[in-house]
């Protein structure tokens, strides 16, 4: 492998990571397939043309994410030779760790670390996103897009057995609990020196709101897909989930939630934008 990053606080998915000269990321498959431990390259191809197939099925350009390309090997006495390999955008590799061998832990791992690179990445690539310029702008619309999907969250939790108002927000506690190191909702307001009547989520910054939005949503999806009927179990999915986004910033070298800054409220940004919208609810 020529990328020799061996920070040990990274994964190896973060290692083996590239970087072309336009400085964009991408991964080897040669390389991929050694960290999901495939004996031979040919055995790995299969996965990626289901990975190809599912990319396709997805409506994506396979071209834009599966790149034929040739490396090179060394052969001994200094000589090298052409391989054959696919240069992968972080799409492909996830496409191809859920088509992968489940059996193998390393793969579980890949599906984890890919998940929620890729959905992170979805968030920032969001096309109303792009158009956004001031950190004001983010934050407003990445507010909107956390209430839409705490409703959602609510339904699936409420769908595990969380019912009453008091499990829900112990549910709640549990998720932040794992994004922020063991900190629950009080705990987050006393480290940012919140009022206990000032609501977190409107004093995060688009960063933050980023990684909880990423929380949210991956917490519900699991939820569905693993057709959880406990509040144990939904608690402990939350709780698992915050873990590994927060596991996920800490690798890409990014500040914990819990250090980042205090921002004032979002309420008064919406206020700013939309006036006449507020005003016409005062006269409700």
């Amino acid at each position: 492998m020529d990328n020799k990053l061996l920070n040990p606080k990274q994964t190896i998915f973060e290692q083996i990571k590239r970087i072309a000269q336009n400085k964009s990321e991408y991964w080897s498959a040669r390389d991929l397939s050694k960290v999901l431990e495939y004996s031979e390259y040919r055995h790995f191809k299969p996965v990626i043309e289901r990975a190809k197939d599912a990319c396709n099925n997805s409506g994506y350009i396979v071209e834009n994410h599966f790149e034929d390309i040739l490396g090179m090997v060394s052969i001994g006495s200094q000589a090298e030779r052409e391989i054959k390999d696919v240069k992968l955008s972080r799409y492909a590799c996830y496409l191809i760790v859920q088509n992968a061998d489940p059996g193998k832990e390393i793969v579980a791992l890949g599906q984890t670390y890919f998940a929620v690179q890729t959905r992170l990445q979805e968030i920032q690539q969001m096309e109303a996103y792009q158009q956004l310029n001031t950190e004001e702008e983010k934050r407003v619309f990445l507010r909107k897009e956390m209430a839409d999907h705490n409703k959602h969250l609510a339904e699936a939790a409420k769908g595990a057995g969380v019912i009453e108002p008091i499990d829900y927000a112990i549910f709640q506690n549990h998720g932040y609990m794992g994004l922020y190191g063991g900190l629950d909702a009080k705990g987050i307001h006393k480290r940012k020196g919140l009022k206990k009547s000032e609501n977190i989520l409107d004093h995060m910054g688009s960063t933050e709101l980023a990684a909880n939005l990423f929380r949210a949503t991956q917490t519900e999806e699991k939820l569905k897909r693993e057709n959880i009927k406990e509040k144990q179990k939904a608690n402990q999915t939350h709780n698992e989930v915050g873990k590994k986004v927060r596991k996920t910033i800490q690798e890409l070298g990014g500040t914990m939630p819990e250090n980042l800054p205090v921002t004032g409220s979002i309420k008064k940004l919406d206020k700013k934008d939309n006036p006449k919208k507020l005003t016409g609810k005062k006269k409700k």
